[in-house]
């Protein structure tokens, strides 16, 4: 896209703290000479502990990032979109939010709420203008997916997954891509998982 005229520019943001939104989007603004007409809300955290050892401060804590701040940041993203009529929001989910993974509680759970939230803001927001939907990873190579490698579980998880590989960054563009641009302008609700044919694999 940005080679066909648009812009973009990156500003910090800490999406589980609300006080520095306001902030952040003022300088998106001063930046692009506007708001902007896609956001792709993809801050996540993870905690992979057993059910019964996840601490109060921990579930909160990615509760407070991958849920509560995505939802603050779409409501304000989407208030300058109506105003305009038209935009984009995607919402990076997981695959872990469509069908449970061991030690994957708090994430899991609150990537299943983003994706719940995501078909109720297509829902409320699709006459207006303003697209929304949801990307579903599944085991990419990240510092996030470098945990479960660094523990020894990356030749359990290649084996799950029909391409036998992880995938990489960019095997999310296409995709990304699709949900931002025009080609997906009669798209909203939709939930895209790019994980290598993971969910259809056989038990």
């Amino acid at each position: 896209l940005c080679g066909q005229g648009h812009r973009a520019i990156g500003v910090a943001l800490d999406v589980g703290k609300p006080e520095t939104h306001a902030a952040a989007f003022a300088s998106v603004a001063a930046g692009l000479g506007g708001l902007p007409q896609v956001l792709v809300n993809n801050a996540g955290i993870i905690v992979s502990k057993p059910f019964l050892e996840q601490t109060e401060e921990e579930v909160a804590s990615v509760f407070a990032t991958n849920l509560f701040g995505a939802f603050l940041v779409a409501q304000r993203a989407a208030r300058a979109m109506v105003e305009a009529g038209r935009g984009s929001i995607i919402n990076v989910a997981s695959t872990a939010g469509l069908r449970p993974g061991g030690t994957l509680a708090s994430y899991g759970a609150s990537k299943a709420g983003l994706l719940h939230l995501t078909r109720v803001m297509a829902l409320e927001l699709a006459g207006k203008g303003v697209r929304v939907n949801a990307l579903c990873p599944g085991n990419i190579e990240t510092d996030m997916h470098q945990v479960f490698v660094d523990r020894g579980y990356a030749d359990s998880l290649v084996k799950r997954i029909p391409q036998r590989r992880f995938g990489r960054a960019d095997d999310l563009s296409g995709a990304m891509l699709l949900l931002a641009s025009d080609a997906g302008r009669y798209m909203t609700g939709s939930i895209i998982a790019v994980d290598g044919g993971q969910l259809v694999s056989s038990l």
